[in-house]
């Protein structure tokens, strides 16, 4: 067994299959790269899933911004949740708050228990929240398997002993889980401050556009993210 798994947050199918072929144990389908990660469609989803081997756990989340949800937006959620369990995905990649930045404890009960038997991960709503203690204590309450975090850093490099104080504070009962800006040049220190078992990362680059005309004029086409399969395979290297 390794020290540490390794969870690659996806943003197409293509790295999907890339973050697999290279030995990662999970991946967090996404759309919307550049917002942070938004619900990826019915039809990735299930394609993805008939493609992929390893774990596959979804966001669930209806648009960018805050985590706060109003009753259609909980109506879109409970539908994808529906969806996922279906197709027979592993778990999903979900966060709820109030208001006030706390965990939204009851919705997050909910979907955990409508996302049965899959797993559920607290997505980065966590770092968002007044208190990551508390958080941490709310979601263990409401039954979530794992929290996605960075230590409330822009980058989890940055809180990697605030990470550790996380992980002994989740004495085994929630899997914390480092999250952005893990690099190869970083993820031995971060290893050794937090002590976590597993990480999570999008290694991402931008793929060559493969059209042979494009208008200059037109600036809301964005990129393709692909996983750099080189600088993955150096990470999940340094995680045996």
């Amino acid at each position: 067994m390794p020290k540490a798994i390794f969870e690659v947050c996806a943003f197409n199918l293509q790295s999907c299959l890339i973050a697999e072929q290279a030995g990662a144990y999970r991946v967090e389908l996404c759309d919307n790269p550049t917002e942070g990660g938004t619900t990826p469609s019915y039809g990735t989803i299930k394609r993805t899933r008939e493609k992929l081997s390893i774990k596959l756990y979804p966001i669930l989340r209806p648009r960018a911004g805050n985590y706060y949800y109003d009753d259609d937006e909980i109506s879109i959620i409970h539908e994808d949740i529906r969806v996922c369990r279906e197709l027979g995905c592993d778990g999903i990649s979900i966060g709820a708050q109030q208001r006030d930045g706390r965990i939204d404890k009851e919705l997050m009960k909910e979907f955990v228990e409508r996302a049965g038997p899959m797993g559920v991960t607290c997505n980065r709503a966590f770092d968002a929240t007044p208190d990551m203690f508390q958080a941490l204590e709310d979601l263990i309450d409401v039954g979530c398997e794992r929290v996605l975090t960075s230590g409330q850093a822009s980058t989890a490099p940055e809180a990697g002993k605030r990470l550790g104080e996380l992980v002994k504070a989740a004495r085994d009962r929630i899997i914390v889980m480092p999250g952005a800006g893990i690099r190869s040049s970083n993820i031995g220190q971060l290893m050794e401050e937090s002590g976590a078992k597993e990480y999570h990362g999008s290694v991402r680059r931008p793929a060559a556009n493969v059209m042979t005309h494009g208008n200059p004029h037109v600036l809301d086409a964005g990129n393709v993210y692909f996983p750099d399969k080189q600088e993955l395979a150096i990470i999940l290297e340094k995680m045996k």
